[in-house]
């Protein structure tokens, strides 16, 4: 079922005032004016007929941008997939990694400097954990999130570590105290804490901006880090589906949004300080975009790391190694030698494409292409002028 109201609704509304009230940069634009667009005949699509009761569909290409609601079904049931098969069959760690609130101008002066800053002192946190604490080195798979439930900004990076690492002479040893947990986390946030502020300095320091985040920093130090690590999960078909849940997610989702009306925006949230009880926030819809802007990427970043046994690395092999040992203990899935993206979806999701909506047992059949609308201006210059 479509939602009522749609993240592009109130980009379509409030984007030209966004922009004239933040003079949005060339990749706001350009995403906004994606968002905007997808599946509408701006992009062209097809048109479909159904083979039992002859109801004629229309339907319209997506954008395909990271950061669109609509377009994160079919990449994150794929990724999924693609993981399972090379996930060791262990137990999972979760552990979430948080920077406080006091370093987010630092973060919207440079987002790709802060957060390629965030994941290397994850990775260093964990990586030194291993070896001083089991003496192998393991493995992660991290995940950043940037925002809050009422879109705030906050940094965060989600991270699975497998209950095995690699032991200098070759071998594979379980970690993890009795299964039951990781490393202590009052430990891990002191080192997360000094390995992400040093490195902060340091990279600000080469950019001639230290002097003026110097209060932030100073803030810094005198917060409380947080470092969370939840006790191992079931197995790794569970874990992956778990990752899952995060990885293709966006600020906000069209489910989420309740009402758009007299200038504002009203959508679900939870809040975690009442004990994450779902309440309705309202902001006015310019303030809504704005939020919804310090989460866009910068341009081919990468928000899904793999560290130690699981990088595309000769380490990545050995780990491969493990699985053909331990592979009668995981299930196995198999895909067609050929089919096509709506085959795999449907094989994935359960959900076929093809079928009639209106009489649930005709299959629809494309007889027509509906080209793409291109217009004589560049993207960035139709968007300004939406609604203007």
């Amino acid at each position: 079922m479509r939602p009522s109201f749609e993240l592009a609704d109130a980009v379509r509304l409030f984007g030209p005032r966004l922009h004239a009230a933040n003079n949005c940069t060339p990749l706001h634009l350009k995403v906004l004016g994606k968002i905007s667009e997808c599946r509408t005949v701006s992009l062209g699509g097809h048109e479909d007929v159904c083979e039992n009761c002859g109801t004629v569909h229309y339907s319209y290409n997506s954008c395909g941008d990271r950061h669109c609601p609509k377009c994160q079904a079919a990449k994150q049931a794929f990724w999924i997939e693609d993981l399972m098969q090379n996930t060791l069959p262990v137990k999972h760690f979760h552990i979430i990694f948080t920077v406080p609130h006091q370093l987010n101008a630092v973060c919207l002066h440079n987002q790709r400097m802060y957060y390629d800053i965030l994941f290397a002192a994850v990775w260093n946190t964990l990586y030194s954990f291993g070896y001083s604490h089991f003496g192998s080195e393991t493995g992660a798979i991290a995940v950043l999130h940037s925002w809050g439930q009422n879109m705030s900004l906050h940094p965060h990076i989600h991270c699975i570590v497998p209950a095995i690492g690699y032991t200098v002479d070759a071998k594979w040893k379980e970690i993890g105290h009795c299964g039951k947990y990781l490393y202590p986390v009052h430990q891990l946030s002191g080192t997360f804490k000094g390995k992400f502020l040093d490195s902060l300095k340091r990279s600000l320091k080469k950019y001639n901006e230290l002097a003026q985040f110097t209060d932030n920093i100073k803030a810094a130090y005198k917060s409380r880090w947080v470092v969370h690590c939840e006790p191992p999960m079931a197995d790794a078909t569970h874990v992956v589906k778990y990752l899952g849940q995060y990885t293709h997610r966006v600020a906000i989702t069209n489910q989420r949004i309740l009402n758009i009306e007299n200038g504002k925006v009203t959508f679900i949230a939870k809040d975690y300080r009442d004990r994450g009880i779902k309440k309705p926030v309202t902001l006015d819809g310019v303030e809504f975009l704005r939020r919804f802007t310090m989460h866009i990427l910068p341009k081919r970043f990468v928000k899904i790391r793999r560290y130690g046994i699981y990088n595309h690395t000769v380490k990545r092999n050995m780990a491969l190694r493990f699985v053909s040992v331990r592979q009668s203990s995981k299930t196995e899935v198999k895909k067609p030698l050929r089919e096509t993206k709506k085959q795999r979806f449907e094989r994935l999701t359960g959900i076929d494409l093809c079928l009639c909506r209106v009489c649930k047992t005709g299959r629809m059949i494309t007889i027509r292409e509906l080209p793409r609308i291109r217009s004589p201006c560049s993207p960035f210059l139709s968007f300004k002028n939406i609604n203007s």
